[in-house]
């Protein structure tokens, strides 16, 4: 509903305009919302990096391990592999079934055919025989087993 306001204390003279209606302003100041989604954007450009992160696997210890050279694909076996059937390749988690065309393409540009392989300390030697078994359908020349020097 418009407002009417009064201009003045001539009333409606010669020169004045006398009533004067004036309309509220329905309009949402976005310029707030604007700096408030900016800085939520800042904010979860800082923490994306920090909240990806591989699986959590317990490494057996050996007491005797060599250094390594070489620039192998990782493939990793988390505790939970007997319920999932799930690995992680690099950084991506997939599926047992797409673990031989994965490390296919990822061994396509590389000179060295080798794999590591980490994997928890609970999981058996059958989920680690099956893993092996694709990684070797992949065409990998050799498979290593990833270890942790033990805590002096």
């Amino acid at each position: 509903m418009p407002k009417v306001q009064q201009t003045g204390s001539r009333g409606g003279g010669r020169r004045g305009r006398g009533a004067r209606v004036a309309t509220s302003l329905a309009e949402i100041n976005v310029v707030p919302l604007v700096d408030v989604m900016l800085v939520l954007l800042i904010i979860f450009m800082v923490t994306a990096p920090m909240m990806q992160q591989g699986l959590a696997v317990n490494l057996p210890q050996a007491r005797r391990a060599d250094p390594v050279k070489a620039q192998p694909v990782y493939v990793t076996i988390p505790a939970a592999f007997g319920r999932t059937r799930r690995v992680q390749i690099e950084k991506d988690e997939i599926g047992i079934d797409a673990l031989t065309e994965r490390v296919r393409q990822a061994l396509l540009t590389r000179d060295d055919k080798s794999v590591f392989l980490r994997m928890d300390g609970t999981v058996t030697a059958q989920e680690i025989i099956s893993v092996t078994d694709r990684l070797k359908e992949a065409g990998v020349q050799k498979v290593g087993f990833m270890t942790q020097p033990p805590k002096q």
